[in-house]
């Protein structure tokens, strides 16, 4: 008779853990940075179909790191909460703090209950009036939930990206000094040299406080060059 193989409760969450960190680990940097107009997203991302970085409602952007498949189920649902409680109740009543609540759910719930975990790394953003009442969340894969202000990185190397963002990141950045630093982050090597991205091969959107309603943008084309000093 073979004997029941037994897993301790605390190594089963670690070897989840280090399952879905290896995961996202694996996928391309996202820089999320704070500007004196809103809030600036950037990445490395050669496709012009399957994007990293969408709109969720009016004023609501999401960005992601990890399998895409994964994170694009969220992004949907994400879409269908914030369409289905703007129409219920008031678009007022629609906000990323509710969003981060209804993913770190799911995340949570998969993380604890499912044999694997979801590979993603999400931020939630709204931008408000004032960049006081902007709201950042970055949500892990197992739900947890973090308020980050002034810059976010995921994936890749994050832990080394963050620190070199953290050391040029300043408040009240315009938007050409935010979009040049969040690609320059995005090119930096391991090894502390630096790579030129071109704007092909970037996907940046910005949530812009100064339009009336839907606050996403993306930029692509020549205005993309010109922020970057590239035209």
């Amino acid at each position: 008779m073979s004997m029941p193989f037994y897993v301790s409760p605390e190594q089963l969450m670690k070897d989840r853990a280090d399952y879905a960190r290896k995961g996202i680990a694996r996928g391309r940097s996202v820089v999320v940075l704070a500007y004196e107009g809103g809030i600036a997203f950037a990445t490395e991302n050669p496709s012009r179909a399957l994007h990293k970085i969408s709109e969720i409602y009016d004023r609501i952007a999401f960005a992601a790191v990890g399998k895409y498949n994964e994170f694009e189920n969220l992004r949907v649902a994400g879409v269908r909460y914030a369409d289905l409680r703007g129409y219920s109740y008031d678009r007022a009543d629609v906000n990323a703090r509710g969003l981060a609540n209804a993913y770190a759910q799911t995340l949570g719930t998969v993380f604890t209950t499912e044999s694997k975990p979801l590979e993603v790394e999400l931020v939630v953003a709204e931008v408000g009036t004032t960049e006081d009442e902007d709201q950042v969340y970055r949500l892990s894969y197992d739900g947890s939930v973090a308020d980050e202000r002034g810059h976010v990185v995921m994936g890749g190397q994050a832990e080394h990206l963050s620190q070199r963002c953290a050391e040029r990141w300043e408040p009240g950045m315009d938007l050409e000094g935010a979009v040049r630093l969040a690609v320059d982050v995005l090119g930096t090597q391991p090894e502390g040299q630096a790579r030129e991205i071109g704007a092909a091969q970037l996907e940046v959107a910005v949530l812009d406080r100064a339009r009336p309603r839907r606050a996403f943008r993306r930029l692509t084309g020549p205005v993309l060059a010109e922020l970057l000093g590239r035209a």
